[in-house]
């Protein structure tokens, strides 16, 4: 049997901890079926040249990790990474800012995770590489030699390719993942936005099949793997949940209202500024629901390095002084935001209290936070999740409450229609959602990511 090698910026913390992001989740997932390497950055950073990768074994999976150029680590990671290719991927070119330093680094970075992780290779491996800050891997492996498949997954948005067209150097990109023998993307509409700018480049030379092309001399499968969750699993830490000490003084302590649930990672990408407005809005638009509703937020901070988000943490901060300062009463508080990190348990157990879930960025490639909602409900009594239709999970999730993230009168008017929503109903929509997340769950996503990638061998 193939061994999978899995590669991505960061490698999850094997002691486990904090909530983990989509990516971490889905892979760990992934690894812990099939079993295999973890390979990419500890999260540290040398003055001199990185050592050999350091290697930590838990149950299926191996750990291995390296450590960064520290002069390469801010113009690769917050530079290249975030300052160019994630507010290209989310269409948001206000936060755009190209330097020529940044791709030299990125370019760097990617040739060094080729390097240390060629030595660690076997023959009859297959290689996952996994989202935006590794796109060049695989060119870079296949100049050293490498034949075994290679897929890369992306798990953001692809742009337009006339929005891509914004980057310098963007040609070399479309040309880095006709490097890979699968090219898979969170939605139909990532995967036709990628074989358009190969046609519209002049970069891929035929349609083979409904996925299959021919780009760079070589035959690679194109398709949309949209990544799922582990449905029963969170269904029995939600329930398991509800009794710890935390979950149950929180519980408590809304004292019967009913409680309105956004979890999301500090980011201008999650449509955050707009949400609190719309819950502004909801508040001074419909007053019965004041005192009867209590919106909590959830949105540690990431990339502090990059300014951008420094000031979307001081707008929501002075954004929930508002609005308590509004609305609040003695025995009220309208919003509780938190900025930073907590368990995946415990929000697994507030998901399942919650009856309403608010998942509205401006853009997202998937959202596992709308999928993980979904699946933590009681099905007996379930919450009503309010989704953006920017986000790659409204293509499954069409049972939710859609809403324009934009649109802030529309997000307090879908809030409103949440909060009122009768039981049938909300039932209904739920188990539309819930079979739609069983058939196409995290081992299905792997399932057929990686066969497709093994028919390569």
């Amino acid at each position: 049997m193939s061994r999978l090698v899995a590669v991505s910026n960061r490698v999850a913390d094997p002691s486990g901890g904090k909530s983990s992001g989509g990516l971490a989740v889905g892979l760990l997932a992934a690894l812990n079926q099939k079993g295999g390497l973890w390979f990419g950055w500890g999260g540290k950073t040398r003055g001199g040249a990185p050592s050999a990768p350091k290697i930590v074994k838990k149950g299926k999976i191996e750990y291995a990790t390296i450590d960064l150029y520290e002069s390469d680590y801010d113009d690769y990671y917050n530079g290249y990474s975030n300052i160019c290719l994630w507010p290209l991927c989310h269409y948001m070119l206000g936060f755009f800012r190209y330097e020529r330093r940044f791709k030299d680094a990125y370019r760097r970075v990617n040739a060094l995770f080729a390097r240390k992780l060629l030595p660690l290779l076997k023959d009859d491996d297959v290689i996952w590489v996994h989202d935006y800050h590794l796109i060049p891997l695989a060119a870079e492996l296949r100049a050293a030699g490498v034949s075994q498949p290679m897929g890369f997954f992306l798990h953001v948005p692809f742009p337009n390719i006339d929005v891509l067209r914004t980057l310098p150097g963007y040609r070399d990109l479309l040309r880095s993942l006709t490097a890979y023998d699968v090219v898979g993307f969170q939605t139909p509409n990532d995967a036709r936005n990628f074989t358009e700018g190969l046609a519209r480049e002049n970069l891929l030379q035929a349609k083979l099949g409904h996925d299959r092309f021919r780009s760079g001399g070589r035959e690679i499968v194109v398709s949309a793997f949209p990544i799922g969750v582990d449905v029963d699993g969170i269904c029995q830490a939600a329930e398991r949940a509800l009794s710890s000490a935390t979950v149950s003084r929180t519980v408590k302590g809304l004292a019967d209202r009913e409680l309105i649930l956004g979890v999301d990672r500090l980011d201008y990408s999650k449509g955050l500024p707009e949400r609190f407005r719309a819950f502004e809005e909801l508040l001074a638009r419909y007053p019965d629901t004041r005192r009867r509703l209590v919106y909590m937020q959830f949105a540690p901070p990431t990339r502090t390095g990059v300014r951008a988000y420094q000031d979307i943490r001081e707008e929501l901060e002075q954004s929930a002084g508002h609005i308590n300062g509004r609305f609040a009463e003695p025995d009220w508080v309208p919003i509780r935001y938190l900025n930073r990190g907590f368990s995946r348990n415990m929000l697994m157990g507030l998901m399942r209290s919650a009856q309403i879930g608010l998942v509205t960025p401006l853009r997202d490639g998937m959202n596992l936070v709308a999928k993980e909602y979904v699946a933590a409900q009681d099905p007996k009594s379930p919450g009503v999740l309010v989704l953006s239709r920017l986000a790659g999970a409204a293509a499954e999730l069409d049972a939710a409450i859609l809403v324009n993230p934009y649109d802030v009168e529309g997000m307090a008017e879908a809030i409103q229609q949440a909060a009122n929503m009768p039981s049938p109903e909300r039932r209904e929509r739920y188990q539309a959602m819930i079979e739609v997340l069983r058939k196409n769950d995290i081992d299905v996503w792997r399932t057929r990511f990686v066969e497709t990638l093994e028919s390569f061998q």
